[in-house]
């Protein structure tokens, strides 16, 4: 898959407050983001069509996380 940088989550981790982080650690929380993002975004995407729309707004994808809270 990989649609997500690995120096973009390195940054990330990097920002949370560490100086060094290893390259397993990256690909671990990259693949988790990219899983997580799918499924939200496959959500999104129901939402949106059930409203009769094709574009899928911030609305469909904040209802889409809150849903699983």
């Amino acid at each position: 898959m990989a649609e997500i940088s690995f120096a973009s989550v390195e940054r990330l981790i990097k920002f949370g407050g560490t100086q060094r982080v290893s390259n397993s650690a990256v690909l671990e929380l990259r693949d988790y983001l990219e899983k997580e993002a799918l499924r939200i975004s496959r959500k999104a995407q129901k939402l949106s069509k059930y409203a009769g729309r094709k574009t899928v707004t911030d609305t469909d994808v904040r209802m889409s996380i809150s849903t699983d809270e």
